[in-house]
């Protein structure tokens, strides 16, 4: 069972906003590396996945005029087996990456990336939906805190990735750490397609 690693909008956009915080940077940056290098390792196929919105100014950091739309500088640097750019929160929506998927055999996922709850999570689901069995790494994913609108009440990152593991386990993904996601991928590798 062939197994692919999505990385998802691990990218220098984000430093620009006003909730960006390097609270939880260092142990997201740790884990990912340690994913990304554990997946070199195996030869899964790794898909670096972009985020592009709003107007296509050099003043938006999401824009690819902007020159933020890269990786996040920390990371080491690799060759991905497929680059994709995307506009909505999910990975597979308009984006090819699907067909991609189809076409290489691909039937399970290892999720990853910025932010949490937001675009990690909605692939996660559309993913599930559409049949791959995903493995959601949360601690290589990054998010930050937020206010609740009508409360006022602040959630921290711990509380969000928390609540995304609780909706997202036994309905759309295994919750795994990075040693998890990788040994699950090398036992499906074992297991004929």
């Amino acid at each position: 069972m062939k197994t692919a690693l999505l990385l998802i909008d691990v990218q220098e956009s984000f430093r620009q906003r006003p909730y960006w915080s390097t609270a939880e940077l260092p142990a997201f940056l740790d884990a990912t590396r340690r994913l990304i290098e554990g997946a070199q390792a195996q030869g899964l196929p790794i898909v670096r996945v972009f985020h592009s919105d709003g107007p296509e100014t050099a003043d938006n950091p999401f824009a690819l005029a902007s020159g933020l739309v890269r990786p996040l500088e920390e990371l080491p640097a690799l060759q991905p087996a497929l680059e994709v750019l995307k506009h909505r929160h999910s990975a597979l929506a308009g984006t090819g990456l699907a067909i991609w998927l189809h076409q290489q055999g691909m039937q399970r996922l290892i999720v990853s990336g910025i932010r949490t709850e937001q675009c990690c999570e909605t692939t996660t689901r559309h993913a599930s939906d559409e049949g791959w069995q995903v493995d959601y790494v949360t601690e290589a994913t990054l998010t930050f805190a937020m206010q609740h609108a009508a409360s006022g009440a602040t959630l921290s990152p711990a509380e969000i990735k928390l609540r995304t593991e609780t909706v997202l386990q036994d309905r759309f993904a295994e919750i795994c750490t990075v040693d998890q996601a990788l040994a699950r991928a090398a036992a499906a590798a074992a297991v004929p397609a």
